[in-house]
């Protein structure tokens, strides 16, 4: 009995470590959007929660609905609440969404949302950081080329990148809504 809590304390300390390491990981995660002009994730004289979309604009079907129940939940929110908090759509495809195409794509949605592309590697980064699963899937007799398949949340942040919450894929505005009110001061 000895032995497995031991190993489950090394493993919840191992787990803890790399937590507190990507919690500090700021840096190589630029993003741009609107006429190239850099997002900063992470600037902390913007004291709004972060509402956080990772996404693709070639996405068929769970980006477009996903933006539709955030779009939904933004226009259910009064102004002063909505003033707190910063919708930003990140794409898993900067290969092919480039910054002001990403901000186009989002905007289509809610104008509040900022849309943004970075490099792989910031991607990357942040996907690692918030466990946002994807990978790319090739489409062999297509035009397209590539689907990005990837998990679907919407990630609640603090200024310095702390995640608060997450709220999965939904059908209606109600959980983002819901989050939000919480959250709200």
């Amino acid at each position: 009995m000895r032995k497995l809590l031991l190993i489950i304390a090394i493993v919840f300390a191992g787990f803890a470590l790399k937590q507190i390491y990507l919690a500090s990981v700021t840096d190589d995660v630029s993003l741009y959007g609107e006429n190239s002009n850099v997002v900063d994730l992470f600037d902390l004289n913007d004291p709004r929660i972060r509402i956080v979309y990772f996404g693709f604009t070639r996405c068929p079907d769970v980006c477009p609905t996903s933006l539709a129940m955030l779009s939904g939940a933004l226009n259910q929110i009064d102004d002063t609440t909505l003033s707190q908090f910063r919708p930003i759509f990140i794409t898993l495809d900067p290969q092919r969404d480039s910054p002001e195409h990403s901000a186009e794509y989002a905007h289509y949605f809610h104008k509040k949302i900022e849309g943004s592309s970075g490099s792989l590697q910031a991607v990357n980064m942040l996907t690692e950081r918030y466990g946002v699963t994807f990978h790319k899937t090739e489409l062999k007799d297509s035009a397209l080329e590539y689907t990005i398949d990837h998990s679907s949340y919407f990630y609640f942040l603090k200024p310095d990148g702390t995640l608060i919450t997450k709220v999965p894929h939904t059908a209606t505005p109600d959980p983002i809504v819901k989050a939000v009110l919480s959250l709200s001061q």
